[in-house]
């Protein structure tokens, strides 16, 4: 009998429906000679510093640094039930072989080597590697199973990843909350990402606004300009100096240009897409692929792969063709597929980059939830763009002069479409122009010599526009780059974090108001700024940070040792605390709590007033209850925080307007007013729309 450990229940599900396990037993499915069970995320976790020592649940700077002689795990009580049932499938004497099924990448590894371990299992393990959820990929990966042993430095880098964090997170969260009197959370990759729009921030609020000036002449078809001036005056000097007199065209430039067609995606360039043109979070879109993913829609999304293997080469032809066929403007596009384009095994790792899987035509797309079906149609798009002709056209540079004052024109007439047709006809499909199409009006036809009469001459006035803040889009594509400014143009990008935490970062700071977002775009908060101010670079250096994730790359490949990485970690950390010693006045002050006696609101409930704490805002009566809960269900139901406006204006006016509440339902973002509603024994929430009741 073989053990199969998958990641989640409803993977596991589908994993024994191929092998032919049909009889359902509790926190598992057996049959046909297979077990087949689950984790339920992590079931076996890094533990606490106070299981180390009693002395560490209380946070003193004299207990610091915190480093493990032998690290420590433990259950939560809420796993433990199917920790028990993987142990007691371990122990079971008709087992003779476990085979690791979680995820295949470095978490995945993670969850299953942490049970294994902790359970104490000693059987041989093999390991399940798959790109897709499809049952001829399942069935597969079960024919070419590893040794669980080609895994052990993924493993590593996982555990070394896992106290890393450990070590920096609780060492200078503990640290620098004690120096300055308030809870601070410092991670190893948070940080520094929180540190990249607190510099942004700062760059916007000391650029300096200036006008500009640019002289234009008009020939009734076309607008020229001349050179962008500071000065308003010589620019109205060159206006007066044309206006009505000939302009004659000097020169003319054509170029013939092409446009490769688009690479494939990873789970990073995906993520920036869906931001751009649906406004999906980064953690939407990951929660969407990954749903698409189970669904056997889509290949494995946690990929930084934007290649395919030579082995897929021949298959690709048939399902770019019938996945045109699934779009409904694709039916009747022109498909050649130029495989070599997308192929090359030597950039693949762990996984190639995420395509339809041949289920996916065959799929209802309209019963799908709408972010899931956007989600969807982009990779189709991408698939069909990734493999099409390259997009040509001739670039039209033309040169006038008038008064002798230059003006310059340009413009480009397509030559071949390309993998632009597809492209096009999506984003006309969303209403939406591609970067370069304006609709513009045509150039005619240019010569040199040829003279324009009377051209009418203006002055069009701009101003320079400071750095533009972050979006998810573009602080992924910063965070994908860090630390790479220094490294040679062929090495390995570094990075913040990996594609598959990455979202997860930014959603850890909104949600701890270290960041917020406001119409897309992801803002510091006061609190986030005073902590950037406070760190020194150890912790908040986006190119260390990047640098050490470099490293766990390395430890994977068996470039590096494991020991010596997390020994840096640990005299880092010893470095950090000693170079900190007592607290800072100036450090104090950034984070001064606000006084007990600054109420949030009156109780409706009894009249009393409600303060906030810790995990909410209560009402100073205790008899009374009331209590409007920071974590709840209804708020992260919807990706919001209740904070302390939010709670302030519900206590007010018994309603608050929030924009960007995310429906589980549809997976899209409205805006509505949440209304407080309390029965005098529990708080509930109702919403309420514009010309509609409230539900």
């Amino acid at each position: 009998m073989k053990l199969v450990i998958a990641e989640k229940p409803s993977v596991g599900t589908a994993l024994a429906a191929v092998l032919g396990a049909k009889e359902r037993k509790d926190g598992c499915i057996a049959g046909n000679g297979w077990i087949v069970s689950w984790c339920v995320g992590h079931l076996v976790e890094l533990a606490d510093a106070g299981a180390y020592d009693e002395k560490f649940t209380r946070w003193s700077l004299g207990d610091l640094p915190i480093l493990p002689d032998q690290w420590r795990f433990v259950s939560r009580g809420d796993k433990r039930k199917q920790l028990d049932i993987l142990r007691k499938l371990m122990a079971d004497k008709s087992v003779d072989s476990v085979i690791c099924a979680t995820d295949a990448g470095r978490e995945g590894e993670l969850i299953f080597r942490l049970v294994y371990d902790y359970c104490k299992c000693k059987k041989p393990v093999q390991r399940l590697w798959i790109s897709s959820m499809e049952e001829s990929a399942i069935r597969e990966g079960f024919d070419r199973l590893r040794p669980g042993a080609d895994y052990d430095r993924l493993y590593r880098a996982a555990l070394c990843r896992s106290q890393a964090d450990w070590l920096v997170g609780i060492n200078a969260t503990r640290l620098f909350s004690c120096l300055s009197g308030a809870t601070l959370n410092v991670g190893r990759v948070q940080t520094p990402t929180l540190a990249l729009v607190v510099q942004r921030e700062a760059e916007i609020q000391a650029f300096k606004v200036e006008p500009f000036y640019t002289p234009e002449i008009g020939t009734g078809d076309f607008t020229a300009s001349g050179e962008r001036l500071t000065d308003p005056d010589a620019a109205e000097h060159i206006r007066a100096a044309c206006d009505g007199k000939a302009a004659t065209v000097r020169s003319v430039q054509r170029e013939k240009k092409t446009a490769a067609a688009p690479k494939l995606y990873d789970l990073t360039t995906l993520q920036r897409e869906a931001n751009r043109l649906f406004g999906f979070t980064a953690q939407q879109t990951l929660d969407y692929t990954q749903s698409l993913y189970e669904r056997k829609l889509v290949s494995y999304p946690r990929t930084d792969s934007r290649f395919l293997t030579s082995d897929m080469a021949a298959g690709l032809p048939a399902l770019a063709l019938s996945v045109a066929a699934a779009l409904p403007f694709g039916a009747d596009a022109e498909l050649p597929v130029n495989a070599a384009q997308v192929i090359d095994d030597g950039r693949v790792s762990d996984h190639h980059a995420i395509i339809p899987t041949p289920s996916m035509p065959k799929a209802d797309l309209v019963a799908l939830p709408a972010g899931e079906r956007d989600v969807l149609t982009l990779i189709a798009v991408r698939l069909l763009c990734a493999v099409g002709k390259a997009h040509r056209f001739e670039a039209v540079m033309a040169a006038l002069y008038c008064a002798e004052h230059r003006f310059v024109v340009k413009d480009r007439a397509v030559l071949q479409e390309g993998w632009k047709a597809v492209d096009g006809a999506f984003r006309a499909m969303l209403k939406s122009k591609s970067d370069d199409e304006e609709n513009a009006k045509p150039l005619p036809e240019l010569s040199e010599g040829q003279v324009f009469p009377s051209v009418s001459a203006s002055v069009r006035e701009g101003k320079t526009a400071p750095p533009k803040r972050f979006t998810e889009d573009s602080l992924l594509a910063t965070m994908e780059a860090a630390g790479s400014d220094d490294a040679p143009g062929d090495a390995e990008r570094k990075g913040l974090g990996t594609p598959a935490t990455r979202a997860g970062v930014i959603e850890k700071l909104v949600k701890t108001s270290f960041m917020e977002r406001k119409k897309k775009q992801l803002t510091p908060t006061e609190k986030g700024v005073n902590l950037i101010a406070i760190l020194p670079d150890t912790v908040k250096s986006p190119a260390l940070t990047a640098e050490w994730e470099h490293k766990l790359k390395r430890i994977e490949r068996g470039e590096l040792d494991d020991k010596v990485f997390m020994t840096d970690i640990a005299a880092m950390t010893l470095g950090l605390v000693k170079a900190h010693p007592t607290p800072e006045v100036e450090h104090a002050a950034l984070f001064a709590r606000k006084p007990e006696s600054e109420a949030v609101g009156p109780c409706p409930r009894c009249g009393g007033t409600v303060y906030e704490n810790m995990k909410g805002f209560c009402c100073d009566h205790r008899a009374c209850g009331f209590a409007l809960w920071k974590n709840s269900k209804f708020f992260t139901a919807k990706r919001k925080e209740l904070n302390w406006k939010t709670a302030a204006t519900l206590l007010k006016e018994g309603r608050v307007f929030i924009s960007g509440l995310y429906s589980e339902k549809t997976g899209k973002i409205y805006d509505a007013a949440v209304v407080l509603d309390d029965t005098g024994d529990f708080v509930n929430f109702g919403l309420e729309f514009e010309g509609r009741k409230s539900k």
